[in-house]
């Protein structure tokens, strides 16, 4: 949520900051408009409620005189009958303000680039090397900066074929008890997928990170707090006849953690890391990677999310992109940074890292970690601040995945097939105990 002060003293800077998104600007207008309505209610109600307390003050003077009072009696009325008929008009103005308020996107950073479509987001760097097929070169240069590319004469085996060819996942089998998009897990991609929380928790720890694993429901106001509800909303499953939604990320519970809660600026910054499923309703996502564990309703992520002054998020925005690519380089995926898109970039987010692995069966990049500075944006709907001399700020807030379990175990089945089978990068040898995933 943006500060009102924000937008009654430079109103014209949000509403670029909206065109720049490339949304209707005019929604200022409503805001400070309700705004003057309401602050001129509240002035009115004010010089009613004085004018009702001189006149009654004068009514008890005229009781001690033994006057006749019947006429101030109904003008006392009809002042009682004004401030409520305000109160109730006051009251409507102010909840259409917030309401207007809750749905403006966050100021954008100002490094955001300004375009639409995520093909247009600037790559920002490259690591590996991508297997590429001759036919697919001239789409992959594009796309890939000066990403390091060797040829490959056909297309990587596709994940969803490996998975039901060597018994590895049933997707049939889930999609007969609960429906498509989900997926019984098997034999070795069971302890890949354990190995690999593992694995990204013991980066994270190492750094410092808080391990916290927490609640998979939230109520509406924590949830209406960390996202724009409104478009959110599809996305997430809700609790029938309960004020509960399952989480779609740990981001949300572990951001709404310190919610209505005023921090110490010495336990600044706060970092934590959590380890959760992930449910998703994927609802506008009809027609797109129906098959496989690619896109689905249900997966585990490790999640960075970070508390900070205002004036070190920047710098912790790069330390989470950093710790995402170091666990990307450790499991030797080739990857691109791109910086999102104004157009593309979700309300919450002023700016927003992807980081996308090349997929060789598919021969495209694909998004396995998203990077966001929010700002105050979610502290000020959760109400969260920290203690300084000159008086309570609002910190900012962070969040980036260190690991998704389902997409990295596509890209590890798409990235290191041989002849023998799926080889398992070295970082994980510890925690698997084994080093290839048998094709036969």
């Amino acid at each position: 949520m943006l500060d009102i002060k924000l937008i009654r003293e430079e109103p014209e800077l949000v509403k670029e900051m909206l065109k720049k998104r490339f949304e209707d600007p005019s929604i200022v207008d409503e805001i400070l408009d309700y705004d003057r309505k309401w602050r001129n209610g509240l002035r009115e109600i004010e010089r009613l409620r004085h004018l009702r307390n001189e006149k009654s003050a004068e009514i008890g003077k005229l009781v001690k005189m033994g006057k006749d009072i019947s006429s101030l009696k109904e003008k006392m009325k009809e002042l009682n009958l004004k401030i409520k008929e305000m109160e109730i008009m006051v009251k409507e103005y102010k909840t259409k303000r917030d309401y207007l308020l809750m749905s403006l996107p966050n100021l954008l950073d100002e490094t955001t680039p300004v375009c639409e479509g995520e093909e247009n987001s600037p790559v920002i760097r490259t690591w590996g090397v991508a297997k590429v097929v001759e036919d697919h070169l001239e789409e992959f240069k594009k796309f890939a900066g000066n990403m390091d590319y060797e040829l490959i004469p056909v297309k990587s085996m596709s994940h969803v074929d490996i998975l039901e060819k060597y018994n590895l996942a049933d997707t049939e089998r889930a999609a007969k008890i609960a429906g498509s998009r989900f997926y019984y897990l098997k034999n070795h991609l069971v302890i890949l997928e354990l190995s690999l929380i593992r694995f990204a928790l013991d980066v994270m720890i190492e750094k410092g990170y808080i391990p916290v694993s927490p609640p998979l429901m939230l109520r509406r106001e924590a949830l209406e707090g960390v996202t724009d509800f409104s478009t959110f909303e599809e996305m997430i499953y809700k609790i029938e006849g309960e004020n509960l939604y399952m989480i779609a990320t740990a981001e949300h519970p572990l951001v709404a953690m310190h919610m209505n809660e005023i921090l110490e600026e010495k336990d600044l910054p706060i970092k934590y890391v959590g380890i959760s499923p992930c449910f998703r309703r994927e609802a506008g996502a009809h027609g797109k990677d129906t098959k496989g564990i690619f896109r689905v309703h249900n997966f585990y992520k490790v999640e960075q999310v970070i508390f900070s002054r205002p004036e070190d998020s920047s710098g912790f925005m790069e330390e989470l992109i950093a710790n995402a690519e170091e666990i990307m380089q450790k499991l030797e995926l080739p990857y691109r940074v791109i910086n999102i898109c104004s157009g593309e970039l979700g309300s919450v987010a002023a700016k927003k890292y992807d980081i996308e692995v090349w997929m060789p069966a598919q021969q495209k990049f694909r998004e396995v970690v998203s990077c966001s500075n929010c700002l105050d944006w979610q502290a000020r709907r959760l109400k969260i601040r920290y203690r300084t001399p000159e008086g309570n700020k609002f910190v900012h807030t962070l969040n980036s995945t260190a690991l998704a379990t389902t997409r990295t175990m596509v890209a590890i089945m798409e990235n290191f097939q041989t002849e023998d089978g799926i080889e398992i990068p070295r970082a994980l040898h510890p925690y698997t105990g084994f080093d290839l995933i048998p094709l036969k």
